[in-house]
């Protein structure tokens, strides 16, 4: 089975957990929200989303692991293990979620060893369903029509790039990186709909320089790579990879079709 293949399940479980994720958004009021060890905020709407994508998975014709923010996490000597394994963030961009702006995303990844292979990133606001696996190329499913998604080609010394940041970590190393470039324009985004940018042409970079996890990324990484683009770590020509001992990841730059 191809991984192409292996996916077209994963997206119907994804807009399930999107419905789950929505009926709490649907709350105005009243949407409690627990802190974990970390600071990060945690709602009912991550705890649901992720019971409804475990649930899914585990009933898949070829069942693998699943390394979840939200479940307990395995030793790296068992999760190094690993051959294929599921990485999933079912509400990524939980602080979006809590501000009610929309830009949050259902995030679910296939890995192979070290390398992210197959990946399904889902907008529950809008209804947007992407998706793409190793070789295979891209996708967005949009009002019912499939449409294969291809980068914008581009040159790092051209005029007025668009660059994609993060509503909450704009920091100075970021802004550093974005004045190097001749007259960009900045784009703001959570979650990973700043990967989704690039994909879509609607983008160029998206530098990172704050902390992210491997479930943060990784869906979205996929797709980016099947447009055309790439995610490399930061100042460095080396690619984003995953099951590392620390699943944090490195500050990295997402490019859109770059060209020499």
């Amino acid at each position: 089975m191809s991984i192409q293949q292996t996916l077209q399940p994963v997206l119907q479980i994804a807009k399930e957990a999107g419905a789950a994720i929505l009926k709490i958004y649907a709350q105005c009021e009243g949407i409690e929200i627990q802190r974990k060890a970390d600071d990060s905020p945690l709602t009912a709407a991550d705890q649901a989303a992720n019971k409804v994508i475990c649930n899914g998975l585990e009933k898949l014709p070829t069942v693998y692991p699943i390394v979840s923010e939200e479940n307990k996490q395995v030793t790296k000597e068992i999760r190094q293990a690993y051959d294929y394994y599921w990485l999933v963030d079912p509400l990524d961009g939980t602080k979006e979620f809590i501000k009610r702006n929309g830009e949050f995303t259902v995030n679910i990844a296939l890995i192979h060893k070290d390398r992210v292979v197959g990946g399904v990133v889902y907008t529950p606001v809008t209804d947007d369903l992407y998706w793409a696996a190793k070789g295979e190329g891209a996708f967005i499913q949009q009002d019912g029509k499939i449409t294969q998604l291809h980068a914008p080609k581009f040159t790092l010394d051209q005029e007025g790039l668009q660059v994609v940041c993060s509503r909450s970590h704009l920091n100075e190393e970021t802004q550093k990186f974005i004045d190097q470039l001749n007259n960009p324009v900045l784009v703001s985004k959570g979650s990973s709909l700043k990967f989704l940018e690039l994909a879509t042409g609607k983008a160029h970079l998206y530098p990172r320089v704050a902390p992210t996890m491997e479930w943060d990324t990784a869906a979205a990484q996929i797709i980016v790579e099947e447009a055309g683009g790439k995610v490399l770590q930061f100042g460095t020509e080396k690619p984003v990879v995953y099951n590392k001992d620390n699943l944090l990841n490195p500050f990295f730059v997402a490019y859109a079709n770059v060209q020499d």
